[in-house]
């Protein structure tokens, strides 16, 4: 009797193991999976970074171009004004040039009748006949006076028109040569606007690149995040199965022992069996009274029979034990300020995705992970388990060394809302003076 309860108490933990087993093992492979989930919500956070500094930096180009262009359109319209002056400027001095040329024209007019005058009246003797006809020497001179002033009157109107009009003449070459070099430098500036305003399209088109880029890559974190969450849940689901199935099967096999001690205590049987179920003779057994079994069915001397209650408390213990071993463990020295000190020798080396060279590179997990590893820290891979290791803290009682943690990164916090971290590719480790810069999902305590 005691036989057949053995073996249906193995075949009840037998197939309370095997479910346990398949459970567990499915909960290795969704952990798997959320690795790489995570390690690809770390890729597409970091290139949701870069796309952010491209982005910005396309912006402040754009901005450069648009005020360069701005001074360009005034430049140009200056240019407009001041051609328009020189055009009316032109307009004048052309008037100008008519005006001293028809002066000129009537005083060669006016000479020329005058002499004319004199020589049909007196021929070619006129000047001659005018100084004999004088009354006296007064008049002739009187008169040889006058003709002499009259000449150098017509002389010097005829140098003042020619001297004017050669004035106007080159004033008017002045200012038609100012007037071609400020159409120039317009064509110069009106080319350069053209360059500015190709190179602003060119800027504002890869700037929308990046926004669509950047709503992609979100969109995409937006899905790891979900399956993420979806893979956490299945986890918790199959442990708490596991947990249960666990827990069945020992109440089953607790059960069956007291359903065999109580026969045992009816109907004393004085056969004795082995850990397999087998009878044996008494000569086989050592001490007097009945053979004792636990609740997998195997054979323990009665003076070191362990109650179940005992064996409850000794199997929480080690699932106790089992579950811490499994989050970090810390050897307890070194302090936040000491690690802080410590992670920010590293700042201005590179970021390598899956890395955890603090010197050759590392992305934002791995960095933590070596930083504290150096301290005796053990800390999982991903900044997503990361955030499950140590102790909840508030950000506002966040203090050096503690892990302030987002969606897919993860930094040490050095005091005065700065943080130590490995950014992404083009920055590299770098220390940022806003901890706050990203929504903080958790904020751990490590030391």
């Amino acid at each position: 009797m005691k036989k057949k309860l053995v073996c249906l108490t193995l075949a009840l933990m037998m197939c309370g193991t095997q479910v346990v087993s398949v459970s567990a093992s499915r909960e290795d492979d969704l952990r798997e999976e959320q690795a790489w989930t995570s390690q690809q919500l770390d890729a597409t956070y970091a290139r949701m970074s870069a796309l952010w500094d491209q982005k910005q930096q396309l912006e402040s180009e754009i901005a450069t171009l648009d005020a360069n262009l701005v001074d360009v359109m005034v430049n140009i319209q200056t240019l407009e004004t001041d051609i328009s002056n020189k055009e009316t400027e032109i307009m004048k001095t052309k008037q100008d040039l008519g005006k001293a040329q028809k002066a000129k024209d009537k005083q060669y007019d006016a000479m020329k009748k005058r002499i004319q005058y004199l020589y049909e009246k007196g021929g070619s003797d006129a000047w001659f006949q005018m100084m004999m006809n004088a009354d006296n020497l007064a008049d002739l001179l009187t008169r040889a006076e006058y003709t002499q002033k009259m000449y150098e009157q017509d002389r010097k109107s005829l140098e003042v028109y020619a001297n004017t009009i050669e004035q106007v003449k080159q004033l008017e070459e002045k200012y038609t040569g100012e007037k071609a070099e400020l159409e120039s430098m317009k064509q110069e500036y009106e080319a350069e606007s053209q360059n500015l305003q190709s190179q602003l399209d060119e800027k504002r088109a890869t700037s929308a690149d990046c926004e669509n880029e950047i709503a992609y890559a979100q969109q995409q974190a937006t899905e790891y995040a979900n399956l993420l969450a979806q893979q956490q849940a299945e986890i918790e689901q199959l442990e708490a199965e596991r947990i249960a199935a666990e827990e069945e099967a020992r109440r089953q096999a607790e059960a069956e022992a007291a359903a065999a001690q109580s026969t045992d205590d009816g109907n004393y049987d004085s056969t004795q069996y082995d850990e397999e179920g087998n009878a044996v003779s008494s000569s086989e057994t050592s001490g007097s009274g009945e053979t004792q079994y636990d609740e997998y069915g195997n054979v323990i001397d009665s003076e070191n029979t362990v109650d179940p209650s005992e064996y409850q408390s000794s199997s929480e213990s080690s699932s106790s034990s089992s579950s811490s071993s499994s989050s970090y463990t810390s050897s307890g020295s070194g302090s936040g300020s000491s690690v802080v000190n410590y992670a920010t020798q590293f700042v201005g080396n590179p970021y390598v995705w899956g890395g955890t060279s603090l010197t050759n590179g590392a992305d934002c997990s791995g960095f933590v992970q070596s930083v504290y590893a150096n301290f005796g820290v053990s800390l999982p891979r991903t900044s997503y388990e990361q955030q499950n290791a140590g102790v909840e803290v508030s950000y506002a009682d966040a203090q050096p060394g503690d892990l302030i943690c987002y969606g897919g990164h993860v930094a040490i916090y050095m005091g005065n809302g700065q943080i130590v971290h490995a950014s992404n590719a083009k920055d590299g480790i770098k220390i940022s003076n806003n901890a706050a810069y990203r929504t903080i999902t958790s904020v751990r305590r490590l030391v």
